[in-house]
């Protein structure tokens, strides 16, 4: 990998982070598409820069929501359930997972058939709830559930958070804020996590691969995570929904020519 190819991967994730349609999955299907085998280093470069997008995050947000106990109290609800399966999976997941594309492009379709079906039969009620600090505790650990899903690369963290959320009557404005935050201490878990087994392994080429990636996710997941807020005021997520089935498809007619 050159410092080229990081800062596109960069890009890629800090696009994709936030949006419904899975950043890992766009990760690992970009490097192929630039000529980059899924070795240990790249793995560990598609867990590390996410953190980078989800910085975006901090800095949006950290003035207003992060400053409510109330809030952390039901984000940190709903990351339990992600963090231990997480835990438990991790080899399943970086070892066996993220080497499948076919896995990969089944989860996108079929991910991407489910959110398209379910948010065209979806109506918000004026009921919903529509504040994070409203949410209860026990639909956070469900949502938490949801988020878990993830695991599995092609499915989207955001999309599994974001139809959980819908299902248990929240409103999509506030589903995708929570989305957004619950991201951090999920991607603190997985780098660190990451880190821990891997950071003596990296040269000091490596680190600046990193560190370009990691920057570039961060700037362009700023104007992601805007897009997003101001897309679904007047849209839903069945956009999101095709294209995820469309890129498999495209991918499929690539790879066959």
């Amino acid at each position: 990998m050159n410092i080229i190819q990081a800062i596109i991967l960069g890009i890629v994730e800090g696009v994709t982070e936030f949006l419904p349609i899975s950043s890992t999955a766009h990760l690992i299907l970009a490097a192929r598409l630039l000529g980059q085998t899924q070795n240990e280093f790249l793995k560990s470069f598609e867990i590390i820069i996410q953190l980078g997008a989800i910085l975006s995050v901090i800095v949006l947000y950290g003035g207003s929501l992060l400053r409510k106990p109330e809030v952390w109290t039901r984000i940190m609800a709903a990351f339990v359930p992600t963090a231990v399966i997480g835990f438990l999976l991790y080899k399943v997941i970086k070892n066996i997972l993220f080497a499948h594309v076919n896995i990969i492009l089944g989860s996108l379709f079929l991910g991407g058939l489910f959110l398209a079906t379910f948010d065209s039969i979806h109506k918000e009620e004026r009921s919903s709830v529509d504040e994070i600090v409203k949410i209860p505790y026990r639909t956070a650990i469900i949502i938490g559930l949801f988020q878990s899903l993830s695991v599995i690369p092609g499915v989207s963290r955001a999309a599994a958070t974001i139809i959980g959320g819908l299902i248990f009557g929240i409103k999509r404005k506030t589903i995708v804020e929570f989305s957004f935050l619950l991201a951090i201490p999920t991607m603190l878990a997985a780098t660190g996590l990451d880190l821990m087994k891997n950071a003596r392994a990296f040269s000091s080429d490596q680190l600046v691969l990193l560190m370009a990636g990691f920057v570039t996710s961060f700037i362009i997941a700023i104007f992601s995570v805007k897009f997003l807020l101001q897309y679904i005021q007047k849209n839903n997520f069945i956009f999101f929904g095709i294209y995820r089935m469309i890129v498999p498809i495209i991918w499929l007619l690539l790879m066959q020519t």
